[in-house]
């Protein structure tokens, strides 16, 4: 999945730089924003991370940084709490003029306490999710509170906050205390999800708990378990963005979201020649998944071409193959990798029979083993390995009959 950078004026003028991810189907059904943690950024693996899960919920997500962060343009010191709000508030009336207005705010830690403060003012705004956020955006001064008599003295000055040296200001430290996140939490009255991890060491489980109870219902909580603040364990990321765009769906209007009937048939391709150049929707019974043709060949590149889905389907055949052979012969098969390459070549090419110059349709498959295997059990996988059902298909007379449903 390609992301789109975007660059969105905020109130001061200054670009920040945001990316947009969207479903594979380039569709989304609704739209959500992310806002990252303290002194964090949208490249952040997490916040990919969980961005792209909520696409699989069939979100368009935009991910940015906040003032003087990452790639946006600014000071740390202008990136203070209100402002990050402020932040939000421009990439919330770019994504309604140039999209359509976002309704689901993500906010991480500090994110979080942003994203409560921003749907507070935004009528488009259906829903909040917070993940590891404090109850008080007074918690992050900690970060550079022996600096406090310093700064009131010098004005700006440098402090070292996770290993990173910043330059702060009187201005940055006293909007820290200008805002009372339980009261409006507690005067928000849209569905909230609470994600905290119980055994955070950046920000205690007991902010949780403050929010939720200043919450009004609807509103839900989500254990981490043992999760660190940052969310740095790849499946803790993939979890939370999952888990937000499953309970979501619960408070959106779904009737956007009909599957493609596949009439009794095992599967359904549909292409709307009106809207897209070669982009396909598959449904089977159960699954969907979509189909391009790559940009050199005049499509979009939204999904995988046919040739590769045919490549696919004797790839994991052939892998699902192996696993019940190896497992019926109480073999240490630990896993296989299955390569394959389609082209077109002569009959010169593959050695076949002089004086019938033809073109073939070639599928390279290459095989790798992992496992305490010896040679002798190596070749006889690798004869397997041409007799899954796929694999026969492909190599036998095949009929297709196409009627036209009217």
């Amino acid at each position: 999945m390609e992301s789109t950078r975007l660059n969105i004026q905020n109130a001061k003028g200054l670009q920040l730089q945001a990316y947009l991810e969207l479903p594979a189907n380039q569709k989304p059904r609704n739209y959500a924003i992310f806002a990252h943690c303290f002194t964090c950024s949208s490249s952040l693996k997490p916040v990919k991370n969980i961005s792209r899960a909520l696409t699989a919920h069939g979100f368009g997500v935009v991910r940015f940084d906040f003032t003087g962060l990452g790639r946006s343009e600014g000071e740390f010191a202008d990136s203070y709490f209100s402002a990050n709000v402020d932040d939000l508030m421009a990439v919330n009336d770019y994504m309604k003029e140039h999209y359509e207005a976002p309704s689901l705010l993500v906010g991480h830690s500090l994110g979080g306490a942003a994203v409560i403060v921003a749907a507070s003012q935004l009528d488009n705004v259906k829903a909040v999710a917070t993940i590891g956020a404090p109850a008080s955006t007074q918690h992050v001064k900690k970060h550079f509170s022996h600096h406090v008599n310093e700064i009131a003295e010098k004005g700006d000055v440098e402090v070292n906050i996770g290993g990173r040296p910043f330059k702060i200001n009187q201005e940055f430290v006293d909007d820290f205390d200008k805002t009372d996140l339980p009261e409006i939490t507690k005067n928000l009255r849209k569905p909230i999800l609470i994600m905290h991890a119980p055994f955070d060491k950046v920000v205690g489980i007991e902010n949780a708990q403050t929010l939720f109870v200043n919450a009004f219902h609807p509103k839900s909580f989500i254990s981490l378990n043992d999760a660190d603040h940052l969310l740095f364990n790849e499946a803790d990321s993939i979890y939370v963005g999952d888990m937000i765009g499953t309970w979501v769906q619960g408070y959106f209007e779904t009737e956007d979201n009909e599957i493609l009937d596949t009439e009794d048939q095992q599967l359904v391709a549909h292409l709307n020649l009106l809207e897209d150049k070669f982009t396909t929707s598959i449904q089977t019974k159960k699954h969907s998944f979509v189909a391009d043709e790559p940009e050199s060949f005049g499509g979009d590149d939204f999904g995988p071409s046919p040739y590769d889905f045919l490549s696919a389907a004797l790839a994991s055949c052939t892998a699902m193959t192996l696993k019940l052979y190896a497992e019926r012969k109480k073999w240490d098969l630990q896993e296989v990798l299955v390569y394959i390459t389609y082209s077109k070549k002569h009959s010169e090419d593959l050695m076949q029979e002089k004086g019938k110059s033809m073109r073939y349709d070639h599928l390279l498959k290459k095989l790798k083993f992992i496992g305490d295997l010896d040679e002798r059990q190596k070749e006889k996988l690798t004869e397997i390995a041409s007799k899954c059902p796929v694999h026969k298909t492909l190599l036998s007379e095949i009929v297709i009959d196409t009627e036209v449903i009217a």
